[in-house]
């Protein structure tokens, strides 16, 4: 079955359907990850997005269910160049084809993922539309112009957990995970590190948090801009400037969402940091590491105006801020991905030096 891609700036690209039919909206933006798919398909981070991939045969490993990292796919859409209906892995349940169809998320393959690649990275993610109804390509360029964007938008609300849940019983350091959209494995990797994690709903009041008095707060990632769920930087807010400021620890958005509740602002990037193979340089001993990433806004290195916060890790590719944290406080946030799935596990001390921190803060 045919299926059209409309950009907001009139661009179109035409393929063939898998998965589901019908008609999406969202931003479309691109991954540069070789593998990792369906971990990328269910990371809440890409709530409101179409996502393409710039390796070209994909769903050759099947779909399994041990290595989802939400309950669900949270894309909008999926473009391929090609999709793999043979799949072949000893954990594999299913194709790619079926999951999709299963979940009803709307799959295109058969174009030039290089050419839209190759458009957003000189346009800018933008706004655009799938479809397998309306062909008419300036019905479908007028929805795009139309549909919501991410700018504002709280889709936080869309994928954070409806109440607060014990992710483990087991762990010496208790651990509140603010859930703006959290990967399974960021869960999975404090588990490993001593920690009794707990979730809870992004609208989590600062009182309750203080009440269940957690020896550590981490802030997850999640979808789109930072600026749409201000009730969290307020909170966020409150919890510092407590009489005994508990540590905190943010990833990704929830590095943002602590950059705004320090006094800082956001900016939307033109296409965002998507993949496995992001060099991060860490500013106090001069290592790179290879990060896995998924964003599209970041903090504005010249909004920090507190003498008290220090930038502690930058993108070698564009210089954009990858990591703060506070010098008289026990707070610290990454842009980047530690807990990978999929990509690189060069940041995964980072939760070692969370505990660390939790250690220090304990008192006895």
């Amino acid at each position: 079955m045919k299926a059209v891609i409309a950009l907001e700036d009139g661009r179109i690209f035409t393929g063939r359907a898998f998965g589901a039919t019908g008609e999406r909206t969202g931003e479309v933006v691109f991954n540069t990850s070789m593998t990792g798919y369906q971990e990328i398909l269910t990371d809440p981070s890409y709530c409101g997005q179409i996502v393409t991939m710039t390796y070209p045969l994909i769903g050759n490993y099947g779909v399994n269910e041990e290595d989802f990292e939400s309950g669900k796919p949270q894309v909008e859409g999926f473009i391929v160049k090609e999709c793999s209906r043979v799949f072949s892995n000893y954990r594999a349940q299913k194709s790619l084809d079926e999951f999709l169809k299963e979940n009803n998320i709307l799959g295109v393959e058969g174009l030039d993922t290089r050419a839209l690649t190759r458009h957003i990275r000189c346009a800018g993610a933008m706004k655009g539309i799938v479809s397998t109804e309306d062909l008419d390509e300036e019905s479908l360029i007028e929805k795009a112009q139309n549909s919501p964007g991410l700018v504002g938008r709280d889709l936080v609300k869309e994928v954070t957990c409806e109440k607060v849940y014990d992710w483990n019983n087991k762990g010496k350091y208790k651990v509140l995970v603010i859930d703006c959209g959290v990967k399974r494995n960021i869960l999975r990797e404090l588990a490993k590190t001593d920690c009794r994690v707990t979730v809870a709903p992004a609208s989590i009041k600062p009182e309750e948090i203080l009440k269940m008095a957690p020896h550590g707060l981490l802030l997850s990632n999640g979808p789109g801009d930072p600026e749409g769920v201000p009730y969290l930087t307020e909170t966020v807010k409150k919890i510092i400037s407590a009489q005994l400021p508990m540590p905190v620890m943010g990833i990704c958005l929830g590095h943002q969402i602590l950059g705004l509740a320090l006094g800082g602002k956001t900016y939307k990037l033109k296409f965002g940091h998507r993949g496995g193979n992001q060099p991060v340089k860490d500013l106090a001993t001069g290592k790179v590491s290879i990060t896995s990433q998924n964003h599209g806004f970041s903090v504005d290195i010249k909004s920090l105006q507190d003498k008290n916060v220090e930038v502690t890790h930058v993108n070698l590719n564009d210089q954009t801020i990858e990591g703060i944290r506070h010098k008289k406080h026990p707070l610290f946030s990454i842009q980047y991905h530690p807990e990978a799935s999929p990509g690189p596990h060069d940041a995964k001390y980072l939760f070692h030096e969370f505990v660390e921190i939790m250690k220090r803060s304990i008192k006895y």
